[in-house]
């Protein structure tokens, strides 16, 4: 998958069949999403209304480019997306919210999120076919 992103032309001369490979990754990667959305509205949040993500996949966007587009380097970024969040809860605990207003307790893992993205600007790049069709020469 990785060279079908990267460069799809070596893929296609050893024979990897580019499109196929593309369409299944996407395929996958959709079925896994659904799978997560229906977890999410079914048995996580107790009902369905608008906003109820309130910003968690620009969460998980963060989460792939500060993990530089590398799954493994990205789950521990999720991992910090994640207790940055949980964080909010236990502080109010901890009795943490009394000198400070709510808003800045649910401005947090934002915080934390566009923080730790701008100490990544520059140095993380997607792949380099990345939204570019290919076409068998």
């Amino acid at each position: 998958m990785r060279a079908v992103g990267e460069h799809p032309k070596a893929a296609d001369t050893v024979g990897v069949k580019v499109n196929r490979t593309r369409y299944r990754t996407i395929l996958l990667a959709g079925a896994i999403a659904g799978m997560g959305g229906a977890f999410y509205t079914l048995v996580s949040v107790p009902q369905f209304n608008r906003e109820m993500t309130g910003g968690a996949g620009y969460i998980a966007l963060a989460a792939v480019i500060f993990g530089k587009w590398d799954p493994i380097r990205a789950t521990p970024a999720a991992l910090l997306f994640g207790f940055a969040s949980n964080l909010r809860g236990v502080l109010g605990v901890l009795g943490a919210r009394e000198p400070l207003p709510s808003q800045f307790m649910l401005m947090l893992p934002y915080v934390i999120t566009i923080v730790a993205v701008a100490g990544s600007v520059g140095r993380s790049r997607p792949p380099a076919a990345d939204g570019i069709p290919y076409q068998k020469e």
